[in-house]
């Protein structure tokens, strides 16, 4: 019975660790939907700000009008001068209830590849869909092409929470008649695509309605964004799977005796390694057992968990370099041929054929796309004959790596199942794999 009560007790840690954890969010959405404004209310009502920030911001105010909170985030002179953010600029506020890491990605089309950077290890994504520029005579409303991307992209990049904040419902004549031909228009959408969203909100950023207070409405009753976004559950890596540890650092630990042992430093991707636990590194084969686990600062352990970033000291001197993996015997297995989504991000197209770098974990190998099975219709959301990918493109591809890696299915966790190409001509970030 303790052992029963004992995982009892695991499981109810791991489920309110999820609910409180700091979640890591970005906004998308397409350009002037108000993404930047909406951050900036969520800092200043959450009293995120210091005093000389604010003070700036009424410097900036014209004649004591309203702030304009977009400058909290708009900070590059190029995104001043143009009126558009350019870089993912990040922003942290807490609540009593949880702490939020911001990225605020941009909305141009040229810059979609710094929205899938935001999109990388964060746990939700609020697309913005900005009312005033929407046809609202026409019936089903006719969503924006970037509103429909940046939504497909954070959900084909793992993003487990996806929320449609529709903004400036202050702007229109009837909130409530627009506020439901869009929700009927995203819930549409969503079908289609596949993807459930965790919410549907009404907002107006530049007014602070429904952002971090209820929206008192006849028409509407359900949470603020800031309500929504506070009981998302953070992911966690699975605990239960056979451990594994990608290798991203390799040093020596000194005991005092003059003896050094490699420590073997790197963040567990999933299950639990305890001292005395047997190890396969790969891609060698060679087998040890684990003698240390310590946390950061050499402090020792009894066992390592998912998500946490420990090193190890195996029993017996091994050649094991960062790139590598040490896990459980049978946890891996290497795959050098392999299927995925891909989701291009650079202006020469993606070729059948042409050789690339790809990075797995810490590990960089030579690879080339050897099949373009189809490219996903942002329009129709049907998947259609392509002979390439070009620039913010979404395809389904094969792919073959010069050496076999340890590829895991990509379910929103990115530890072996998500890889970055990289072209080796011009060291230009291309594209981000998803493995099947």
């Amino acid at each position: 019975m303790k052992g029963i009560f004992d995982m009892n007790a695991t499981t109810t840690h791991r489920t309110e660790h999820a609910r409180h954890a700091a979640l890591r969010f970005l906004t998308a959405g397409s350009v002037d939907d108000g993404k930047s404004t909406l951050i900036g209310r969520l800092l200043y009502d959450s009293r995120a700000l210091l005093a000389d920030q604010v003070d700036a911001l009424r410097r900036h105010s014209r004649d004591g009008g309203a702030l304009d909170l977009s400058l909290l985030t708009d900070g590059l002179e190029a995104e001043r001068e143009q009126g558009i953010t350019i870089d993912v600029a990040y922003r942290y506020f807490a609540t009593p209830r949880r702490k939020f890491i911001i990225a605020d990605a941009p909305g141009h089309e040229q810059y979609t590849r710094n929205m899938v950077t935001a999109a990388a290890g964060s746990h939700a994504a609020v697309v913005l869909v900005d009312v005033t520029k929407l046809d609202l005579s026409q019936r089903p409303l006719v969503l924006l092409p970037q509103t429909r991307r940046h939504a497909l992209l954070a959900h084909r990049l793992g993003v487990p929470h996806l929320v449609f904040a529709v903004n400036k419902i202050d702007a229109v004549a009837d909130p409530a008649a627009t506020f439901a031909a869009v929700r009927a228009a995203l819930e549409h959408f969503a079908q289609r695509a596949g993807l459930e969203p965790a919410g549907i909100v009404p907002v107006s950023a530049l007014r602070g309605d429904n952002v971090t207070q209820p929206l008192r409405a006849e028409w509407y009753d359900g949470p603020s964004l800031l309500a929504l976004l506070e009981s998302l559950p953070v992911l966690l890596p699975d605990a239960d799977l056979p451990w594994r540890l990608p290798v991203q650092w390799v040093a020596r630990a000194g005991d005092g005796t003059g003896h050094q042992p490699r420590v073997y430093w790197g963040r567990l991707a999933a299950g639990t390694v305890r001292v005395g636990d047997a190890v396969a590194v790969f891609p060698s084969g060679e087998a040890a057992r684990v003698a240390q686990v310590l946390h950061h600062g050499g402090t020792p352990l009894s066992a390592g968990e998912a998500g946490q970033s420990i090193g190890l000291v195996l029993d017996r001197a091994l050649d094991v370099s960062r790139g590598d993996w040490l896990a459980a015997p049978g946890a891996l297995s290497g795959q050098r041929r392999f299927g995925a989504t891909l989701a291009w991000l650079d202006t020469e197209p993606a070729i059948v054929g042409r050789r690339y770098w790809l990075r797995h974990g810490h590990r960089w190998v030579q690879g080339r796309i050897a099949a373009i099975e189809h490219r996903l219709d942002i329009d129709t959301l049907a998947p259609t004959e392509a002979q390439q990918l070009g620039v913010n493109d979404i395809g389904q591809v094969v792919v073959e790596a010069a050496e076999p890696l340890p590829l895991t299915a990509f379910d929103g966790n990115p530890d072996g199942g998500a890889l970055i190409v990289v072209d080796p001509a011009t060291h230009r970030t291309s594209g981000a794999l998803l493995v099947n």
